[in-house]
């Protein structure tokens, strides 16, 4: 495409978008929230995947098998399942039970607060949840930390994983895990792993369905009204789950406004750049001056 068809020109500061955020916010019928991995990287050190906390966490790790951050810690050739889930043990506990909630997502349950809001996200560490939105009003695409599905799969049910995590996180010893703590599909016996959407095994739950019942109903109630958009550390990785659905559905609806808030990468159909705001910048800092 050529670049007339595209708007990348950035508010300036934080507190102009803020103001911004805050108009649109009045004028609204409904917010409808999409948050990618870069809301939780806004929160802060404390929830960064790569550095000194992840050195901190998981620097044993790193000493062996001399992966840097989770995403490689994740994919890496891990030899057993003691091995596999010594791993994943910690990374799970820390990400989605034992972690801090970020001070973005309490401000933004603080924003919605009274309104007719949902959120789509494709981030699996639970935050929206932890930070007391209603559960009834998210929608995890790409799955959940704190489930467990069978690895082949030979059924589509999740599983809470709460108790197996500690007791893993609790008795592994030299990055192993005791093998009786190795968790198995009770239904063919199969070991299990993490429901996260990384291929095309990802269960699809009904718990997973009955969210996207309810987004969509959201969505086709809301068709016509007047709609924020609000995307957040939405990046190009995964666009067709969020951004060009925005993108579409503001371009569909000329009562609706759509406001981007992302570190880089800020860009916008220039059909819809007159109802658009971009902010290239600390999105966190944005949603504190809003709360």
């Amino acid at each position: 495409m050529s670049s007339s068809q595209w708007t990348s020109k950035s508010i300036e500061t934080s507190s102009q978008a803020a103001e911004q955020i805050a108009t649109w916010l009045d004028q609204s019928d409904a917010v409808l929230i999409g948050a990618g991995a870069g809301l939780s990287a806004a929160c802060g050190p404390e929830f960064a995947y790569t550095g000194e906390r992840f050195e901190g966490l998981y620097g044993d790790f790193v000493q062996r098998y001399g992966f840097h951050d989770e995403y490689s810690g994740g994919f890496y050739p891990y030899g057993t399942q003691e091995e596999f889930w010594a791993w994943w043990s910690r990374v799970i506990w820390h990400e989605r039970y034992a972690g801090p909630v970020g001070n973005a997502y309490l401000d933004l349950r603080r924003i919605v607060d009274g309104r007719d809001y949902f959120v789509l996200t494709t981030n699996v560490d639970h935050q929206f949840q932890r930070a007391g939105f209603d559960k009834k009003r998210l929608f995890y695409t790409q799955g959940d930390y704190g489930l467990f599905q069978c690895s082949v799969p030979c059924h589509r049910r999740t599983y809470d994983n709460y108790d197996a995590v500690r007791q893993m996180v609790d008795a592994q010893q030299d990055l192993l895990i005791p093998t009786e703590l190795v968790p198995h599909c009770p239904v063919c016996g199969e070991p299990m792993t993490m429901n996260l959407r990384v291929d095309g095994r990802f269960v699809e739950d009904e718990g997973w369905h009955s969210a996207a019942r309810r987004y969509d109903a959201f969505v086709r109630k809301h068709a016509h009204d007047k709609v924020l958009y609000l995307e957040i550390g939405v990046g190009a990785n995964t666009p067709g789950i969020i951004k060009y659905p925005f993108w579409q559905q503001v371009a569909e609806n000329r009562n609706a406004r759509y406001v981007q808030l992302n570190l880089g990468d800020t860009i916008a159909p220039a059909r819809i750049a007159e109802r658009s705001a971009l902010y290239d910048g600390d999105a966190a800092e944005v949603i504190s001056k809003l709360a």
